[in-house]
């Protein structure tokens, strides 16, 4: 099977299940958004994140091909019911994680700068990646294109992507660096 088919050489792209739209589709800017966090996560998992940390980041990783797939289907389609579907136990297990790391981490008291370790600055990109994901899916709920599940799920992501960023550097000895604004 060849990579390149040619039929989005004319700016147009299948949705699974059927129908051509245009690149540039709200729906297909979402599902590429989604795409582009799933890879930046890959990126995260390759420098040296904790272990429990790289084992979490695949799992989202898989998690995030069935946003993609919900995104790329629209509903009521044939295909609709073929696709696996958001599980509320993916939030309920972010939730999870997001308060056994707060425990390790000292209180935050301050915004803090993104950086630190290569893993930390990784999962705060990530993070950024993730909002824009869920900023391009809000219009799609609200049009009744796809389920607010997704957008539940982006949202919680990012809550998850920055406690991890800041696990990443406390492991690794690094403070979080505060924000403290100048003095007008």
């Amino acid at each position: 099977m060849k990579i390149y088919t040619k039929t989005g050489d004319a700016g147009e792209t299948a949705l699974f299940g059927g129908g051509r739209v245009p690149k540039d589709d709200d729906r297909v800017d979402a599902y590429g958004e989604v795409d582009e966090l799933n890879a930046t996560l890959g990126l995260a998992r390759s420098l040296s994140v904790p272990p429990d940390l790289g084992t979490l980041l695949q799992r989202i990783q898989e998690q995030l091909f069935t946003v993609g797939a919900v995104l790329a289907t629209p509903q009521g389609t044939k295909a609709s019911a073929q696709i696996p579907t958001l599980k509320a136990e993916w939030v309920q297990d972010m939730e999870k994680a997001i308060d056994g790391f707060e425990t390790e981490l000292p209180k935050m008291t301050h915004f803090i700068l993104p950086g630190g370790s290569q893993a930390s600055s990784a999962l705060h990109l990530a993070r950024t990646v993730c909002r824009r994901a869920e900023r391009r899916v809000v219009p799609l709920i609200r049009y009744g294109k796809v389920s607010a599940d997704v957008g539940v799920y982006l949202n919680r992501l990012s809550d998850l992507l920055f406690v991890m960023a800041r696990v990443a550097n406390h492991r690794t000895g690094l403070p979080d660096v505060k924000w403290i604004p100048e003095k007008p």
